[in-house]
This record gives C-alpha cells, structure tokens and sequence, in this order.
C-alpha cells in the first residue's frame, strides 16, 4: 500500500545498527558473559532480569517478557510509532528515509532483495569454481601454500574467479535487468562507450564479505600473482559501505561461544590463517583505516581490541593513525593495545610459522594504549631538556583532553606530571588557557561566520556548553607584578556559585570572550576604570584582563596564569576566566571589532544607568549631586540619539 516502508529497507537498516547501542543509550547495563544485562526499564524490578545479546541482537527481560530487536525497543521504551522507530533509527544509522510512494518503495525492495540474492549467488558461483574450474589448480595451491585447509576455506566460503572477462557474467546474467542488478551490486563494470559489461573479478580468490546477520554483501579479491592491486573490494553499494564493516567479524563471533577479545589485522589471509591456527577472533578493515565507527562498534562486543601492525615505518605510521582514532573513543573498562611483529612477518605467516601458542603470548605482552602513546611522543622529543620536556607536554596534553573523563585520562595526565617534573594543575592551567586563548587560525571572517544575533535583553545570542577545569593554583611564576586595585575600596570579586558555570552571556563576558580570542583588540578598550569598582565579577574581570593585556602586549596565556595566581587580589576572576574561555566563542559576527565596540558602548550606559539611578534614590541632593545628575542624563539622552537609526 501507498507510504508503506519497504521490508528491504527495515531489513538493511537492522542490520546497519546494533541493538546494544540503542538500549546502552537508554538503560544502564553491565556485561555478562556474552550477554549484557541490567533493570528492566519496563518494570520496576531490584534485581536485573533485563537480558541484551548482542550477538542474536534482540533484548529480553525475563521478569515481564519484554523483548524484540532494536525497532521494538525504541517503540516501547520511547513509545515511538513503527514509522517514528524507523526513522529515528535511520537518523543513527546515517541513512535517509525512503520516499513515502508506494511503486518507489516496491521498487527499492525489490531491488534490494535482487541484489543480496545476487551476492549470495556470486558466492556460491566462487566457491564451486574453487572445486571445478579447469584452472583451479592454481587458486588451491596458493591456499595450500599459506597452509589453509578446505574446513576452513569453507567455514569462511573461499572461493575463485578464475581468468576471463565475462564468467560470472554469463553465468548470473539471465537478462538486462539482472545485468543492472549485478552492476549495482558491485559485481559488474559497464563500460559505457560500447554499452558492454564485464566482471569486476577476475583470477583472484574470492572473500566473500558479511553483514551482522550473515548476509553476503560484498567481496574482496586477492591476486594470486603480484599483480597490482593485490586486494580489490567491492565498491560502495546499497548493501556495502566498508567504513562501517570488518571482514571476519560475523565469523569471530559465530565461532565463539565467549568473544572476550578482537585483533584487528590487515589482510584476509590474516583473518583465515589465524582463525585456522585457534585464533578466532581476527577482524580486518576493508580497504581503509579504523574509524571510530569500526572503534565504537567492536568495543559494544567486547573488552579489548588488539591493533596489529607490522614492525617497518609504515607499520608505525598506520599504528599512530589508530591511535589517534582510539583515544577520543576508549572509555574506563575498555582495553585497546598494539602489537608490532617482526619485520618481514605478517599475522598469517607468524602463527603458521610459531604456532598458536607463542602468537598469543605476543598478544597478551602488546603494548597498552598508554604506554605506546608515551613511547611514540616520547621518541620525538628531547626528555633530558627542558624544551623537549615542554615540547612533549604541548603534544600530548591536547590528545589526552580528547579522551572521555574518568581514571585512564587522569592517569595519562599524571603520568605527564611525572615525566615533565611538572604538578598536573601547572600543565592543565598552561595548556587549557593556551587552548582557549589561540588566534583564530585564518581571519576573522573565518573564525566568527555569522551575523550578531541579539535577544530581546540586548545580550548576544548563545548557549554555553559544559564547563572545564579551571587553572588551578600554578604556584610556579617568577613575576612578581604588584596587583592592581579593584577601585577604591579595593574590593574583591564576588565569589562565584557553587557548582556550575558562573558565566552569563552579556557585554561583559562578550567583550572578554573576544579579548582572549583577539587579544590585539585590547587598546580599543580604552580606559575602563569605571568598571573597577563594580560589584559585577564578568565587569571586574574585562576591566583587569583588558588592563594586563594593554600593559603586557604579546603576554602569553600561561603567563597570565600564573601571574594571576599570585595575586590575591587577581586570583578569584581565574575561574571565571577559565569558564569564559572554554565555551565556544562568544561572539557570533563576522566583525568582532565591531561587537566589542558595541559590547563597551553597552557597559557605558548601563554605568550611566546605574549612577543615574543611585542619585535620584538619594532623598537629598547636594548641588553638585543635582549638577552631576543634569550631566548624566544629558550624556545619557545624547548616547542614546546617537544609536537612534535616522528615517
């Protein structure tokens, strides 16, 4: 019927999700064995009798009966409609909706179903090649060589191309339909100036690539020869999107009654041969480097993932990038490591050649994160000096502040400590107030793209986000500048609210937001000792940042750290400082000159409204009272004509 969505489309988007992910999001679980559980959210319960399986991906409660897969979780538990479930788990999946018309929707599935049959179809094809083909005796020597036997070839459903343009062709293409559908599958090139197909594969040995449910949805080639490319892949298909898939994953853990561990290899061959030799639990990429989707995806499914590289430069370089991709991923109880095997090896040939034993002894001594992130940064610097103890900490802080709170980033940030000699509040307070205070790397255009947004009490529009820590107590400068006075009853700051940000989004906190963005600006400032005196902490803190800027040109942010910190007078504006600093920029023009200019303009006259106010409260004025109130209307009345637009 009409706007019906099409069962292909349900089909691909359940297999595109994991159901962990969607109940992880929404009830606390804990794992167990091969399973996760936790309370049910249907429910009221005190002992955990919800169950999630993540390798069948449905969830199960055994106190009411709750159960289903991701589709009938959300539309439970968020008490969503079918098309409200669908949609919102296209949104997580990344993919759009199909249009609501009944023939399109009829088509696409049936598409959709053409094409996995196809595949499914191909494979088979492969496999009986690998049995009958005339030239086949080639393709099993090469296995038989990296010592695959025919169980495990099966197990995986190896099979082989053998030469020729137009094999599966013939074979699969009963029509012009079906050579479309091959086409979109992947499995045919059309060559458009003479309107003829050919097959993609030709004389390789076949992997057939599978979905979480088993599903065969592309392929990848490996030369039996040195010919260029070694590895050929699908192309990205309806059914095929390799940044998002493993080979070997629906094996691992098919195979595995308790998957507790995955080892991310490179090649195929890796994946089969370690498999062969009792090492089940290989995965690898397809064509492209671990993503934080491939991360996030295999860390749902187990503990611990084991990186393996080669031990040459390039192996180096390719474990950098993983590393780089982990570290705004791992979270506390999960464990990513890296192991290097010796040059020349790669995961297949060890094992066959050192047996399953030794290889996994090598898999439990690899390098945790931590420390091959210390060893590689370490590398490149000079630790007996202090400019490479100050080189290192610049590097490794910001990577670190990627990671996800909780013990392992405040570990790797004492461990930082340790090395530089170095209290973790210095190098945090240097290296967040450096962050936050960095000139936009292009122009301003660049930096603020949009135009001024104000709201209806004049203040800039925005949201602030979460708050930072703030600079600590750096106790380490050498300056020893005499603190400036917050007017003249010297007053301190008020002190801030327990818990939560102080910062409200006003001209005060704007017009310092830009300072520390474009401390340049500081001269426009001007004088503003008319806010030294002011009860308003956001005021007293441009009035002394503006003031220590137009004092100090070109002070760095780690110095205007640590020189606040030891001032008892400076010390209580640090947090509000830090908090300003760490929200996203402020200011949402392309001109932030302009915004400044306007943000003072504003400060003025609320200091004339302030004055203005005081006097008339007063129940006897003195003639000079009564002169310096005419003034300040005056100069109130004149400031504002001056912002009247003209007609």
């Amino acid at each position: 019927m009409a706007g019906r969505i099409p069962q292909a489309f349900i089909d691909d988007l359940l297999a595109r999700v994991n159901v962990l992910d969607i109940v992880e999001a929404r009830v606390k679980l804990k794992r167990t064995g091969k399973n996760y559980s936790g309370l049910c959210p249907f429910h009221k319960e005190k002992s955990p009798s919800f169950t999630v399986n993540n390798e069948k991906q449905f969830y199960y409660c055994f106190g009411c009966g709750a159960g289903g897969n991701s589709l009938g979780f959300l539309m439970e538990h968020d008490r969503l409609s079918f098309p409200e479930a669908v949609e919102e788990l296209a949104k997580l999946a990344g993919i759009d909706m199909p249009k609501q018309e009944g023939p399109v929707d009829h088509q696409r599935e049936q598409r959709i179903k053409d094409i996995y049959a196809l595949l499914e179809e191909a494979s088979e094809y492969y496999q009986q090649q690998l049995r009958e083909h005339s030239t086949k005796d080639s393709a099993v020597d090469y296995l038989k060589n990296r010592g695959l036997t025919g169980q495990f070839a099966a197990r995986f459903g190896i099979g082989y191309a053998p030469p020729g343009w137009d094999n599966l062709l013939k074979k699969l293409a009963r029509d012009n339909d079906t050579k479309l559908r091959l086409e979109q599958a992947g499995m045919l090139i059309h060559k458009e100036d003479s309107e003829r197909y050919y097959d993609r594969f030709r004389e390789r040995i076949m992997f057939p690539i599978r979905d979480m449910r088993g599903r065969v949805i592309a392929f990848g080639g490996r030369v039996l020869g040195d010919e260029k490319p070694k590895y050929l892949n699908s192309p990205e298909t309806d059914t095929f999107h390799k940044s998002r898939e493993l080979y070997g994953l629906y094996e691992a853990r098919k195979f595995n009654q308790s998957l507790d561990r995955l080892i991310i290899v490179e090649g195929y061959m890796d994946v089969v041969g370690l498999a062969q030799y009792g090492i089940g639990y290989a995965v690898a990429t397809l064509g492209t480097a671990t993503t934080a989707q491939h991360l996030e995806r295999l860390l749902k499914m187990v503990p611990e993932v084991i990186f393996c590289f080669d031990g040459d430069q390039a192996g180096r370089k390719a474990a950098k990038r993983a590393l780089d991709t982990t570290m705004p991923v791992i979270t506390d109880g999960k464990q990513a490591r890296f192991l290097f095997l010796p040059d020349g090896e790669d995961p297949d040939s060890l094992v066959r050649q050192e047996g399953c034993d030794l290889f996994e002894k090598r898999i439990r001594e690899a390098l945790p994160l931590s420390d091959f992130f210390f060893k590689t940064l370490e590398e490149g610097a000079d630790m007996s000096s202090l400019d490479g103890r100050a080189r290192f900490s610049n590097e490794a802080l910001p990577l670190i502040d990627q990671m996800q709170p909780g013990i392992l980033k405040q570990m790797m940030q004492e461990k930082i400590s340790e090395l530089t000699g170095l209290s973790l509040e210095q190098l945090i307070s240097v290296n967040n107030l450096q962050e936050a205070t960095s000139p936009p790397p292009a122009s301003e255009q660049d930096y603020y793209p949009a135009e001024p947004a104000y709201q209806e009490d004049g203040y800039f529009e925005y949201q602030p986000e979460h708050s930072h820590q703030d600079f600590g107590n750096t106790k380490q400068s050498k300056f020893n500048k005499k603190d400036r006075r917050f007017g003249k009853g010297n007053k301190k700051p008020r002190p801030l609210p327990p818990g939560g940000s102080a910062v409200h989004i006003n001209p005060s906190s704007t017009a310092v937001s830009i300072l520390l963005h474009l401390p340049t600006l500081a001269p426009q400032c001007g004088d503003l000792a008319i806010l030294s005196d002011s009860d308003d902490t956001a005021e007293q803190l441009l009035y002394q940042l503006s003031l220590y800027l137009q004092e100090n040109p070109g002070m760095t942010p780690g110095i205007l750290a640590v020189d606040w910190q030891e001032s008892e007078l400076l010390r209580p504006l640090i947090q509000l400082l830090n908090e300003i600093a760490h929200q996203a920029p402020i200011i949402v023009t392309g001109n932030a000159q302009q915004v400044l200019t306007d943000c003072l303009s504003r400060l003025q006259e609320r200091h004339l409204d302030r004055r203005i106010l005081l006097l008339k409260s007063q129940p006897h004025l003195s003639t000079e009272d009564k002169k310096q109130l005419n003034q300040l209307i005056m100069q109130q009345a004149g400031s504002r004509l001056r912002k009247t637009p003209e007609k």
